[in-house]
């Protein structure tokens, strides 16, 4: 399955595609529930990885709306759930954010990446 931490890590790699090339825009995407367990040590230590304005994108054009449009500055127990759902597990408002099918669109060149069983063919 696609989460969107995996997501929030992959960008175009076509040739001499390099400018608008992140994040790929999800497309035709059949959603599932995974439940995961919380770590909240991993979250806090994976947050300066994390390109949260992408983040929040991807998550509102799947139907999450759980996210602030700025990285919070402090973060409680209740917004790291938020986050680890968003993240690692489910969307606590449709509880579906791992992509099982679908595409994964470059918005500079346009090249398709196909999701199959929840893996993205990177290499197409």
């Amino acid at each position: 399955m696609v989460r969107l931490i995996t997501h929030n890590m992959l960008a175009c790699h076509v040739r001499n595609c390099n400018t608008n090339n992140f994040p790929l825009a999800f497309s035709d995407v059949e959603l599932v529930v995974r439940p995961a367990e919380a770590n909240y040590d991993f979250l806090r230590r994976f947050l300066p990885k994390l390109d949260w304005a992408a983040l929040v994108d991807t998550a509102r054009s799947l139907g999450d709306e759980s996210l602030p449009d700025e990285m919070p500055e402090m973060w409680d127990d209740e917004m790291l759930q938020k986050l680890h759902h968003v993240l690692l597990e489910c969307s606590p408002a449709n509880a579906q954010l791992h992509v099982e099918e679908g595409k994964m669109t470059c918005r500079n060149c346009g090249h398709i990446y196909p999701i199959q069983n929840g893996i993205p063919n990177m290499v197409s």
